[in-house]
Formats: C-alpha cells, sequence, structure tokens
C-alpha cells in the first residue's frame, strides 16, 4: 500500500506534467502572430456623396487626416444617434481652423437597423465612412479593422452607447500633447511617427460607482482588477473604459499584434505597449452608465478572466510573438 508521501508525490507528478502538456497544446495550436481575415465587402465603405463603392484606405498609408474616430457598434441603433450628435458637433467646431478629421462607425455584425442609423448620417457628413463587417467579432475585432482602416495622424476608439463625454477629448489631446511636446495638430507628420497612447480612465469614480452596486459584482470587479495587475498590466487603473487615443505609429504596431478580439482586447493592447515601452498616460473622464450594455455580468467577467490567463500564458511561453513593424 502506498503511503501518503507517495501519493503526494505522485499527485504533483501528475499536475506537472498536465500542465506542461496544457501549455505544449497550447503552444502548438495557437497563431504566433494573428491572422488579419476580412471579407471582401470589408474592405469597401459606400460613398454616400458619390454614391460609389470605394475602398478603405489602409493604416500602412500615410496620413490624410489629423483625426480618426473608431466607433464599434454592436445593435446600437438606438444609442448611435445620441453619440455621433455629440462626436460630430466637437469635431465639426474644431474644423473652421484647419483641423480634419473622419469617423468610421463598425458596424460589428449587427442584426438590427446600425447601420441603417450609420448610413443616414453618412449621407450628412462625408466625414463619415461605415464599415460593416459580415460577421460579429467582438468588441476588440471591430476596434482592430476600424483602426486599421483609418487616415488619421491620430487615432481615437469610443464606445458607441455615449457614456464618456465626448468634449473630454479635449484632455486627451492636452495629454498627448504634453506627452509628445507639441501639440498634434500643429505637427501631424511627426505626430504620426510617435509612440503614445492616451487611455480615458474611469478610476476617479471607483468609490461612487463601488455605492451603487452588487456585492456579487463588486467581488468580479475586482477580481478582475487584480488579474490584470498580477498577470498583464501594471500601473494603469482602468484598462477597459472605452475611450484611448493613440498615434499612428502605436495604433499600427498594437492593432497589427493583437490577437484577443473580445472584452479583454484593451488588456492585450496595453500589455503590448507596457512591452514595447510604448509611452501610456491615464486621463480622468466623464462618464456616465447607460442602459443597454453588452455586458453580462458574470459570463462576460468570466470570458474576459479567461482571456487573462491566455494573455499572460501564451506571451510567456513564446506562443504568441510581438512583430514590431518598421517605419
Amino acid at each position: 500500500m502506498l503511503s501518503l508521501g507517495c501519493l503526494l508525490c505522485y499527485g504533483i507528478s501528475l499536475a506537472i506534467f498536465i500542465i506542461i502538456l496544457f501549455c505544449i497544446t497550447i503552444y502548438i495550436t495557437s497563431e504566433r502572430y494573428p491572422k488579419i481575415s476580412r471579407d471582401e465587402s470589408e474592405k469597401f465603405f459606400f460613398n454616400c456623396q458619390t454614391e460609389m463603392r470605394e475602398a478603405f484606405p489602409s493604416l500602412h498609408d500615410p496620413w490624410s487626416v489629423h483625426l480618426s474616430v473608431i466607433i464599434p457598434a454592436y445593435n446600437e441603433e438606438h444609442r448611435l444617434p445620441t453619440m455621433l450628435d455629440e462626436c460630430l458637433e466637437y469635431l465639426e467646431k474644431h474644423v473652421k481652423s484647419g483641423f480634419t478629421y473622419e469617423v468610421i462607425v463598425v458596424s460589428d455584425g449587427s442584426t438590427d437597423k446600425t447601420v441603417n442609423v450609420a448610413q443616414y448620417y453618412a449621407s450628412k457628413y462625408n466625414t463619415l465612412r461605415v464599415l460593416n463587417l459580415v460577421k460579429n467579432r467582438g468588441k476588440g475585432g471591430a476596434v482592430r479593422l476600424g483602426m486599421l482602416s483609418a487616415r488619421g495622424s491620430s487615432l481615437l476608439f469610443a464606445d458607441a452607447d455615449g457614456a464618456t463625454k465626448f468634449s473630454d477629448l479635449k484632455k486627451l489631446d492636452e495629454s498627448l500633447a504634453e506627452v509628445l511636446g507639441f501639440d498634434y495638430t500643429s505637427n501631424p507628420e511627426k505626430t504620426a511617427l510617435s509612440d503614445a497612447i492616451i487611455c480615458g480612465s474611469r478610476a476617479h469614480l471607483e468609490k461612487e460607482e463601488t455605492a451603487k452596486r452588487s456585492y456579487f459584482r463588486l467581488f468580479l470587479m475586482h477580481g478582475f482588477h487584480f488579474l490584470v495587475w498580477l498577470l498583464c498590466v501594471k500601473g494603469i487603473r482602468d484598462t477597459q473604459c472605452g475611450f484611448k487615443l493613440l498615434t499612428r505609429k502605436s495604433a499600427r504596431t498594437i492593432f497589427e499584434a493583437l490577437h484577443v478580439e473580445r472584452w479583454a482586447f484593451d488588456v492585450e493592447m496595453l500589455y503590448i505597449a507596457q512591452t514595447l515601452s510604448i509611452p501610456i498616460t491615464e486621463i480622468a473622464v466623464n462618464w456616465t452608465e447607460i442602459e443597454g450594455s453588452k455586458i453580462i455580468p458574470f459570463w462576460s467577467w468570466l470570458q474576459m478572466g479567461r482571456d487573462l490567463l491566455f494573455i499572460w500564458l501564451r506571451y510567456n511561453i513564446g506562443a504568441w510573438e510581438i512583430n514590431k513593424p518598421k517605419f
């Protein structure tokens, strides 16, 4: 009869063997560099002004506008108009000073009238384009394809729900100017070739939000934040705020290396940036919770926790690698 010590030894050996086998399986089955595939129709947009189908540009092309705004939208026919009204009003105010911009609404396989709503705005503003994804990819996949189709010297992605006040872009602009040492609108060429990420942050609202949430949701939230800090990203208090500004160079580096297409894509994005020593700054923004969130409290957090583990594991065992492009 085996002693307790032998059983323990066998148990530990078996656990180690299973972990090694799991890591080998993950290594073999993972794509080292992400494959960025898109349906042929996703390479084009309908220009409402010319009534012609035109090709999206590439993030590899030289910049041609000061700012690109990427708005991922999945079944957002009701919340999108309010967000676009605020966004376009703010941006149009700056056009008279020579500022140029574009807005790309990325419909992430929407099954409602999101595309129709976005096309209506495109018929009113020649600065707005609609990228209609054939199937749902997840928020990260939608943001990535929007970024890879953009023309801006700097690029912002913003949530379609309008939870963040778009006027807070001014704070991000000022922070970017501080990081770069110059106003990006005055030197867009230099901006496009610089590295920087400015993250909108809701961390200053944590105490206020804590009072509104159940103990279960607080447990999930703090558990997620702990895993982010432990496994992936240090020094960033709010990785998930959907209001982030990047230079063209940083956007190209990160979104060509990004693997995660669901909710935890922000974490991988910042993990890549920290790995490559790209400057990251957090700026407090106004934020209001808007009804209609697509996050399912338990299952979405569970999926994000799983993605965090895989981000840490795959990069650390070399299953995923970052291919830094040359400029």
